[in-house]
């Protein structure tokens, strides 16, 4: 399996982060694998059985409520790790790798579970999938070659769409004193993040394709 530069899995299954000789989060003492942001994306990933588990088994309206809530703290660590992670200089690769990965896991169970309820329209879940796989294994491939590649302005738009419109669909029985239809608003920004996920996947091809095809 290719692994991004910096991170290596052990024999024994274990992830090992190599990190520059006295890198530091700017905290003495303090290794950059374990800093704050790294700490909100690991907090991310643990959190996706704890939405799965409150969506398929808390009833009723206050199972919305509660489902929705957990989603929204875990999409909240997306803004966050990567705000922290820039302003405080504490980018490390464990970040690089695990934070898209986290968002991606995220948003696709919480895609899926809509589908499975009805609430999602299978073409556009079918096409962010597949979008997300194939950007995914993109990545991977080129953390071979020792390359990146970085989150879009696009890529963000993108991710917040997602967001957005999952939380609406989530909420569309668990506030029905609101004069307008949430799953039509959700619904409307899963078209609106379709179609960004599209665009940013067609930027992150064009601009790796160079690469690719000279190491071919």
């Amino acid at each position: 399996m290719l692994q991004p530069d910096g991170i290596r899995f052990n024999n024994d299954g274990l992830i090992h982060i190599q990190e520059p000789l006295g890198a530091t989060n700017g905290h003495k003492g303090t290794v950059r694998g374990m800093n704050l942001p790294n700490i909100m994306t690991t907090s991310r990933i643990v959190l996706i059985p704890v939405f799965v588990a409150c969506a398929i088994l808390a009833p009723g309206r206050w199972g919305l409520l509660l489902s929705t809530a957990v989603f929204g703290v875990a999409a909240l660590t997306d803004w966050a790790d990567g705000y922290l992670a820039r302003t405080r200089g504490e980018m490390t690769p464990f970040g690089r790798f695990f934070d898209p990965v986290a968002d991606k896991l995220l948003v696709l169970s919480a895609l899926l579970l809509l589908l499975a309820e009805g609430h999602a329209p299978l073409g556009l879940v079918l096409l962010i999938t597949g979008r997300e796989i194939i950007i995914m294994a993109l990545r991977e491939y080129m953390a071979g070659l020792k390359s990146s590649v970085p989150v879009s302005l696009v890529g963000k738009w993108k991710t917040a769409f997602q967001m957005t419109a999952i939380i609406l669909l989530m909420l569309r029985d668990g506030l029905p004193f609101l004069p307008w239809s949430l799953e039509s608003l959700g619904v409307g920004c899963l078209y609106v993040a379709t179609f960004l996920s599209l665009w940013s996947g067609y930027d992150y091809m064009a601009d790796a394709w160079p690469r690719i095809r000279a190491e071919s």
